[in-house]
């Protein structure tokens, strides 16, 4: 008898010796803010519906890797700043808008290219991503930590935006930047009165395309929000018209015209801006004889596609249309 007892007070210690071993090598080296995240993620478990079914995340996420683009400015406008991230299409790494909100964030690739190792590296306690840009790599993500992907991109912002706040535990914080944002396109819309008359055409240039902007992109949509007319042959829902020649310049006219140019730096794109604008078809255009031809940020009126870049649009149509610094 006292020979079992002193068996079982052995194989009983040796059981919690383990168990102690475990968690402290599971937090060999953590700082003490990493155990602050690791007790604020032990609650009740959530599910989120998403484009490639259910995902359960267990409390409030601290360890958020994102790979989209417009995902992360819905991060940054959240207050939540991921530990890692792809890195923007254009700028140094980062997009000029978000660069001081991502000092310390690790790089994973590109949203077309993710770097699977990178995350690994990061242990994130939630993923989130897009299945038109990275379906094919979902159960790898998914066997890392709880995954969660938007449809599409679209330009409407506000739609995958509600998803990743639900997906962060943060429907609140997501709901008040929403608001905000309608609050402050309503204010504006009222400021702009009989401005909005005014037909508003939007064009981009890049190395291998030029595109006339539809309503259905993401500067279309947030005019349409504001209430500006498009000229006849712009005002579709659709996204763009891509591939543009020459013989379609006419349609780029209106009251005023804002266009945006993706330069990488190799000085193509900027190339091809500078050779249509000073086309004698362009240069004929009404809005260009009156000098209501704007260039503004290829990030901010396009690229980036988020929070962020929505509001600082709303600053420049402020500025432009009604001269406020």
């Amino acid at each position: 008898m006292l020979k079992n007892t002193k068996v079982f007070n052995l194989l009983l210690l040796s059981i919690i010796t383990t168990l102690i071993l475990a968690a402290c090598s599971s937090n060999n080296g953590a700082s003490e803010s990493d155990q602050a995240g690791a007790n604020a993620s032990e609650g009740e478990s959530y599910e989120v519906e998403h484009a490639m079914g259910t995902a359960s995340i267990k409390g409030t996420p601290k360890k958020v890797v994102i790979l989209t683009n417009e995902g992360t400015e819905a991060l940054l406008a959240m207050g939540v700043k991921p530990v890692g991230a792809v890195q923007s299409w254009l700028g140094d790494t980062w997009y000029d808008h978000i660069k001081e909100g991502m000092e310390g964030v690790e790089v994973v690739g590109t949203e077309s290219a993710v770097n699977l190792e990178a995350i690994v590296a990061l242990q994130p306690d939630l993923i989130i991503g897009n299945k038109l840009r990275q379906e094919d790599i979902y159960e790898q993500l998914n066997a890392i930590a709880p995954t969660v992907f938007a449809e599409t991109l679209r330009g409407d912002w506000q739609e995958n935006f509600k998803l990743y706040a639900q997906a962060l535990n943060k429907e609140e914080e997501g709901n008040k930047v929403l608001g905000d944002f309608d609050a402050r396109v309503a204010d504006l819309s009222e400021q702009l009165g009989d401005k909005l008359e005014q037909e508003v055409s939007i064009i981009r240039f890049t190395a291998g395309d030029v595109r006339i902007y539809h309503k259905d992109s993401f500067s279309g949509i947030i005019l349409d929000q504001l209430g500006f007319a498009r000229p006849e042959s712009q005002d579709v829902d659709d996204f763009a018209e891509m591939n543009t020649t020459k013989e379609r310049i006419p349609a780029m006219d209106g009251d005023i015209l804002f266009y945006f140019s993706y330069e990488t730096g190799d000085g193509e794109a900027s190339k091809i801006k500078d050779e249509w604008l000073e086309d004698p078809l362009f240069k004929n255009l009404e809005v260009a004889k009156a000098g209501n031809v704007h260039e503004v940020s290829d990030p901010v009126w396009n690229t980036a596609g988020g929070a962020l870049a929505a509001s600082l649009m709303l600053d420049d149509i402020e500025r432009l249309f009604l001269e406020v610094e």
